[in-house]
């Protein structure tokens, strides 16, 4: 875009807007245009920081007019950078920070700029909870259209599953609000389907009685972690509604190769101890962090994934953790070329799998084990990068033969329409009929693209 064009716009817009345009020579542009993963460095034409609904409806609006692309970000937690565009307008809802919580109903509004931590520290002064992810700098928004794993899934189901209504503007200007009983079709999209069908400006929730949790960290050498992964392996399959658990090879904060099992049992704490007890008398961990605690403190503070360093991710969705998917990790895990890299391991279960998977548009509702390949490295380390993305990418192709087409769509990377068709499975042709309603021109096409039939 020219500049020409640049002066020429910024007065018509900005006297329209409550937010602020940001163009290229702004003083915060630089700041304004980074995000979570620091590998991603866009340069969009303009950005603009929405306050309220009127804002994203005319910015829309003009994006329109310019033809260019869009991009929308709520907390920037895109690994493939999704929430930036070179050239193109960034619709920013990073400022949309409402949260209004009805005590007796137990419900949440929350604008589409709140990050999860923000979420859970409000919810939790009243000891209600609702499922999110586990690490704080997640944007709500993101989370919840990708469909939402995290610690209370087993008892209350995914965040989707906890969605009550959401207000959606099309790309065609229309704002809606959509519930099981408003717009049912678009509702169920948007249970799962990402941003393909419009920009969500604020979810309702469910929440749930939540306080007291016991959760913590259990570490164990390296050396042992075929032993312990498998130990996982057997204990995730009994486990109880109220107990999810993670495994993670990585690094402690001390530079110790580890490889780690979080957990968080939700319900009854007595009965929690007895469930737990099997896993804190395995193979004598190094350290164990397991404690009752406010369900808040579950809720990783990004130390372990800082903004800023550099991110590459693969993912797979496994229905069971054969011993050589075992072996592969376990060998894997020892030959990291970064410190910063893990391997995570998510336990999917309880009433997160026993919804159908025709119910919401996330279709993996049967496949309990999501596995997320981190390579993680310092800014500086520009000549080592090729290295630490390979690492992941061959660690990705020896697990292929074992793992299902499909992954959790918020790890999925930028890998084409194939594995996108393959993570929505049997719910695929029905997402296009919905993006051919909302979408026909794909005008949101920067996320895990469903394209619509005639582009």
């Amino acid at each position: 875009m020219s500049n020409t064009l640049e002066y020429s716009i910024t007065p018509s817009l900005q006297t329209r807007l409550r937010g602020e345009v940001i163009f290229q020579d702004h003083e915060f542009y630089d700041k304004a245009r980074r995000v979570w993963n620091g590998r991603i460095d866009k340069y969009p034409f303009m950005i603009v920081r929405c306050l309220d609904v009127t804002d994203v409806l005319t910015t829309i609006e003009f994006a329109h007019k310019l033809s260019i692309p869009v991009a929308v970000r709520s907390g920037g937690h895109s690994m493939v950078g999704y929430s930036v565009t070179d050239g193109g307008i960034v619709i920013d809802l990073s400022d949309m920070k409402g949260i209004w919580i009805d005590q007796m109903k137990r419900v949440a509004q929350v604008q589409a700029g709140v990050t999860l931590g923000e979420f859970v520290r409000q919810t939790q002064a009243y000891d209600l909870a609702t499922t999110t992810g586990t690490v704080s700098g997640t944007g709500v928004g993101g989370l919840t259209l990708g469909g939402g794993i995290g610690w209370l899934m087993g008892t209350y189901g995914m965040t989707i599953d906890n969605l009550l209504s959401a207000d959606v503007i099309t790309a065609d200007g229309q704002v809606l609000t959509t519930s099981a009983t408003k717009h049912p079709e678009l509702f169920w999209g948007l249970r799962g389907g990402g941003g393909n069908f419009g920009i969500v400006t604020s979810f309702e929730f469910q929440l749930h009685q939540v306080g007291q949790v016991l959760a913590g960290k259990l570490v164990y050498p390296l050396e042992k972690a075929r032993e312990v992964l498998s130990f996982y392996r057997e204990y995730t399959s009994k486990a109880p509604d109220e107990l999810t658990a993670y495994a993670v090879l990585e690094s402690t904060s001390t530079g110790m190769p580890a490889i780690v099992i979080n957990l968080c049992y939700s319900g009854n704490l007595s009965e929690g101890a007895h469930q737990v007890e099997p896993l804190k008398n395995f193979g004598s961990p190094l350290v164990d962090l397991v404690h009752v605690r406010p369900y808040s403190q579950t809720i990783s503070h990004d130390a372990g994934a800082p903004g800023g360093r550099h991110y590459h991710e693969k993912a797979y969705s496994f229905r069971e953790l054969s011993d050589e998917v075992i072996d592969i990790v376990a060998d894997y895990s020892t030959s990291r070329t970064s410190p910063h890299s893990q391997i995570l391991i998510q336990h999917v279960h309880g009433a997160a799998s026993r919804v159908n998977k025709s119910a919401t548009a996330f279709a993996l509702r049967d496949v309990p084990y999501v596995m997320n390949i981190v390579a993680a490295w310092d800014p500086y380390e520009a000549n080592q990068v090729e290295q630490h993305m390979q690492w992941a990418n061959n660690l990705q192709a020896v697990l292929e033969p074992y793992a299902e087409r499909g992954v959790y769509t918020n790890f999925l990377g930028d890998e084409g329409e194939e594995r996108v068709r393959a993570s929505y499975g049997s719910n695929y042709e029905r997402l296009v009929t919905l993006k051919n309603t909302y979408d026909p021109t794909n005008f949101f096409q920067l996320n895990q693209n469903i394209k619509p039939t005639h582009v």
